[in-house]
């Protein structure tokens, strides 16, 4: 005979439970199937950004880990400092190319629109990342473009928070915050999408309809 007294359903972690599962229905988070439209290749951008995002970390993490001399000298070192390079470089233009596609198909549309400013805040702050990277590179192209930049610095104001001469400070803004900040707003950037959906082409026929939706859903 059990002796356990607990009423099942009750307490806050029940409550949690199901506050979560009804704000995040499984159904949403890990859908098997999508809307035909996304057949476009102007839905591959998303997925190609993510995917180089992913590479990048890891290498950079290796080069982190193993640092300046291991990039400079070793042949492995080489591999990976290039598989780094090569990897940004693709994920500066996929998410430049994802973010003008999701302009002209205004994807702020149908509550997006925190969708929308996540993903631009994660392309400014890849800016940074991408200039952080570049002065902490311990070659004679870091140390000319940081003494270059340094007067941009100055220019705005705030080249004595950001000091890009400064390698450790570089370092750390590279390796650790703005990385941090890219992978949490990029995974909230993935949740917003799944909550609320892809963003339809413009044209797109209404679900169930048949027909093109009205100029106003974007207030829906």
């Amino acid at each position: 005979m059990s002796t356990d007294t607990r009423t099942p359903g009750h307490g806050w972690t029940a409550a949690v439970r199901r506050r979560l599962v009804g704000a995040l229905p499984p159904e949403k988070l890990l859908p098997d199937s999508q809307p035909v439209y996304m057949a476009s290749w102007v839905y591959v951008f998303g997925v190609l950004t993510v995917s180089s995002l992913a590479v990048v970390l890891i290498s950079g993490g290796l080069l982190a880990l193993k640092g300046p001399a291991w990039w400079h000298v070793s042949s492995v070192g080489k591999y990976v400092n290039s598989l780094h390079l090569w990897s940004v470089e693709l994920f500066m233009f996929v998410l430049v190319l994802h973010l003008w596609a999701k302009f002209f198909m205004a994807a702020w549309r149908g509550r997006r629109a925190l969708t929308w400013m996540t993903g631009v805040v994660i392309f400014l702050t890849s800016i940074g990342t991408a200039l952080s990277g570049y002065v902490v590179q311990q070659n004679f192209d870091s140390q000319w473009i940081s003494d270059q930049a340094k007067d941009g610095m100055n220019a705005v104001g705030i080249g004595a928070f950001w000091n890009v001469l400064d390698f450790g400070q570089m370092l750390m803004w590279h390796v650790v915050l703005f990385p941090l900040v890219i992978c949490l707003l990029s995974g909230w950037h993935v949740l917003l999408v799944r909550l609320r959906g892809i963003v339809p082409p413009i044209d797109a026929p209404a679900p169930g309809t048949g027909q093109a939706p009205p100029r106003h859903e974007e207030r829906v």
